[in-house]
């Protein structure tokens, strides 16, 4: 450094300056990430939200990085992909969902023996051969080695029914109720909850329930996210069976059975508090789905 340097910088940590760092200055004032610039970039994704940052890039003659930086830390925007849902509810059944979320908090938090007391069913078809699922088939490679690859595979035509019953405790594959749980032996005792598929709500099955004098749990119509098989049973059951092959029905049988009775109590126990806990949730969400959020 010049002589004049040292001078002004042994006068600088003289006066208690601690760093050799340069000093903080405005600089040239940005053309591209300002006030006007981001508001014209949030008109247009409000007006377009399938705008891409290369689109917006082309359209306000800006580089790539200042978009992108204007929509991440500006507009605190993300890209995220649509999520699927069983049906765009309507104002109505969100206010049915969240009715009948609410009844069932009530008795369950009113009476203690209402969980207990529910048997819920349902049913779904088992294949004989399954595909995997994306997150099931990945596999270490090394930077020089080709990428895996796999043909796409479909289901096969084998396959067969699996209907199930279960309590908080108990697990039931085509057997008596009664015969496996003898504190139901009184009608009006327990009572049955399944969903709305029409081999449930078909009149035929209304008269049998009625004639027998069995009380029906509500479920509200397209709501998998509210049914204890569909949030935990059957997806738990069919991602240990998928990716491999079964020959016939009885070994699709065997096998499915086998996954079924491994489930311990404590899972069927904890499922039932899910249970009751996503009817508080769903109460919060005003009737709206709420899992992916």
């Amino acid at each position: 450094m010049s002589r004049a340097r040292v001078f002004e910088w042994f006068k600088r940590f003289k006066e208690s300056r601690t760093t050799v760092e340069c000093d903080e200055r405005e600089g040239r004032p940005s053309t591209s990430r300002n006030e006007e610039m981001i508001q014209k970039i949030r008109t247009a994704i409000r007006g377009n939200r399938r705008l891409t940052i290369m689109e917006l890039s082309n359209e306000f003659q800006i580089s790539f990085r200042s978009v992108q930086t204007i929509l991440t830390t500006d507009l605190d925007m993300r890209r995220v992909a649509a999520k699927f849902l069983p049906k765009l509810l309507s104002g109505e059944q969100k206010e049915n969902r969240k009715q009948i979320a609410t009844d069932l908090l009530e008795c369950s938090e009113s009476d203690d023996f209402f969980l207990k007391s529910i048997i819920t069913g349902d049913e779904t078809w088992v294949y004989g051969y399954d595909p995997e699922t994306k997150v099931q088939s990945p596999q270490w490679k090394t930077s020089d080695s080709p990428r895996p690859k796999k043909a796409r595979q479909v289901r096969s035509q084998v396959k067969v029914m699996l209907t199930v019953f279960l309590t908080t405790k108990v697990l039931f594959i085509m057997n008596a109720v009664r015969r496996k749980r003898p504190e139901f032996k009184e009608s009006g005792s327990w009572k049955l909850h399944h969903d709305n598929a029409p081999a449930h709500s078909a009149h035929v099955v209304q008269q049998f329930l009625a004639k027998h004098g069995i009380p029906v749990v509500s479920q509200p119509p397209y709501s998998p996210d509210l049914a204890p098989y569909d949030f935990f049973l059957f997806p738990k059951i069919k991602m240990a069976l998928k990716g491999k092959r079964f020959q016939d029905v009885d070994e699709i049988k065997q096998n499915a059975t086998e996954q079924l009775r491994g489930v311990s109590k404590n899972d069927f126990h904890r499922c039932f508090q899910k249970w009751q806990e996503r009817w508080r949730t769903c109460m919060d969400s005003e009737g709206a789905y709420f899992e992916g959020d």
